[in-house]
């Protein structure tokens, strides 16, 4: 988005049509309870968490006083201590989930899949870490253990999401699979952990979906259309993309204090990077030879 009222604007009128058909859903407790309205609306205290990871702030708190209520004190009247904003997030993670799904790009038939790591802790406080103790789990990536979670994403050839999935650190990469490439079409393509026979035969049998996956040095070659193989060498797209999330959109850091501001802030994090304006993306024109 080029602007704080775009973004506004864009979350607000999703928020006018989610809103009344959340509320008409949520399980009462047979008791009436008194709602008191707050000063700032969801769509204001969405656009503020948005609003983060998009400038170069490191923390929210620092963020909000000193930015928000310095800069865009005239755009949010209403307002309110750190403190009491902080009580507030817990209570947007159901419309930013949802609002997630509506940034999500249009599948392609060209998707990519990955994971990456999402710490908590280092490694050293393992022991002494209680935030995330029963939900977080160790697991290895390529370069070193960690403690966390597992970010697993698709993106179609533009740099668009398709689809998300956390999962704990242990989680192999291959069983959320089915589950994110549920509703796509095309064809998929995939490093070495996600090799196995078996699963892309059920994907092609299930969704018509051809899955790619680069093999392990110890096996051997298959034979691939030279269009698939050139695809296949474009995968990098999703590790820039994992790039961007982590150092520009700043999903990843060992500050939370909930597990539920932890999912906030990845999920604020991913739709920020949903309305960057440039993504990377693959100029399939140059990418492809002309009688693909």
């Amino acid at each position: 988005m080029d602007s704080l009222e775009e973004l506004f604007c864009h979350i607000d009128d999703f928020c006018q049509q989610f809103e009344p058909k959340w509320h008409s859903l949520l399980l009462g407790e047979g008791v009436q309870h008194r709602q008191r309205q707050r000063s700032l609306s969801l769509s204001e205290i969405m656009t503020i968490l948005v609003c983060f990871h998009q400038q170069h702030y490191r923390n929210v708190k620092t963020f909000y006083n000193k930015h928000v209520c310095v800069h865009w004190r005239e755009a949010f009247p209403g307002l309110v201590s750190y403190n009491r904003f902080v009580e507030w997030m817990p209570s947007a993670l159901m419309p930013l989930c949802v609002y997630l799904k509506h940034c999500f790009g249009g599948c392609t038939g060209i998707s990519f899949i990955d994971s990456s790591s999402l710490k908590v802790c280092h490694n050293r406080r393992i022991r002494r870490h209680k935030v995330f103790r029963g939900l977080a789990a160790r697991g290895k990536t390529s370069v070193d253990w960690f403690f966390g979670f597992k970010l697993h994403l698709v993106v179609n050839e533009r740099g668009e999401l398709l689809n998300i999935q956390i999962t704990p650190g242990n989680t192999d990469d291959r069983k959320p699979v089915e589950d994110l490439l549920e509703g796509l079409y095309g064809k998929v393509f995939a490093d070495r952990g996600y090799v196995s026979k078996a699963l892309a035969q059920r994907l092609f049998e299930t969704y018509g979906i051809e899955f790619f996956a680069k093999p392990k040095r110890n096996m051997k070659n298959h034979l691939m259309r030279l269009t698939d193989k050139l695809l296949a060498r474009k995968r990098a797209i999703i590790e820039t993309v994992i790039d961007q999330l982590k150092n520009i959109s700043q999903i990843e850091h060992s500050r939370h204090r909930s597990p539920t501001n932890f999912m906030v802030n990845v999920i604020c994090g991913l739709i920020a990077y949903c309305h960057q304006p440039k993504k990377p993306s693959l100029n399939l024109d140059f990418a492809l030879p002309p009688s693909a």
